[in-house]
């Protein structure tokens, strides 16, 4: 059963990263079939609690129409980063791009960084966004090079060390 968007929800929508990996796609891919599968149950409840009659005092209902628009809307966020996501293909040109890990020096230390996509960040995993400070500033750099990344009121140098 498919309810109308409203025009609020229209509204809502969010500029997304549409940069993924290939296990992001699988994974947005098996998220929407079981998005679907659950609907037509959804959709039962809300015809079974409809013909309890006054909709205006039946909070069941109206609780179980939520429940299927916000299914339906996150089918479609879903469909739209299918149809529109560009998935990260690994190259070698020597300079780091998205989908590549990058081992830099700051301090001393050597720490190491995989750059992709918003939607995949994880920064305890050294996951980070091509759109953060250091992200931004590592893409087409190479080995060998340094970069500054203006953070919390200062700025640190990082020496990019591998690009893998």
């Amino acid at each position: 059963m498919r309810l109308p968007t409203r025009k609020s929800e229209k509204q809502n929508l969010q500029p997304v990263d549409l940069h993924v990996t290939r296990k992001k796609y699988d994974e947005l891919t098996a998220l929407r079939e079981r998005l679907k599968k659950a609907r037509p149950k959804l959709g039962d409840e809300v015809k079974r609690l409809a013909e309890m009659g006054d909709f205006s005092e039946n909070a069941a209902y109206q609780i179980a129409k939520g429940r299927l628009r916000g299914l339906n809307r996150r089918i479609d966020e879903t469909e739209y980063l299918l149809n529109h996501a560009i998935i990260i293909k690994h190259s070698n040109s020597g300079a780091a791009q998205l989908g590549h890990t990058v081992t830099v020096e700051v301090n001393g230390k050597q720490k190491t960084y995989q750059i992709l996509g918003s939607s995949e960040t994880d920064p305890a995993r050294g996951i980070i966004s091509h759109n953060s400070p250091l992200g931004a500033a590592l893409l087409g750099k190479r080995a060998g090079e340094r970069v500054r990344v203006p953070l919390n009121n200062k700025t640190v140098a990082y020496t990019i060390v591998n690009i893998i």
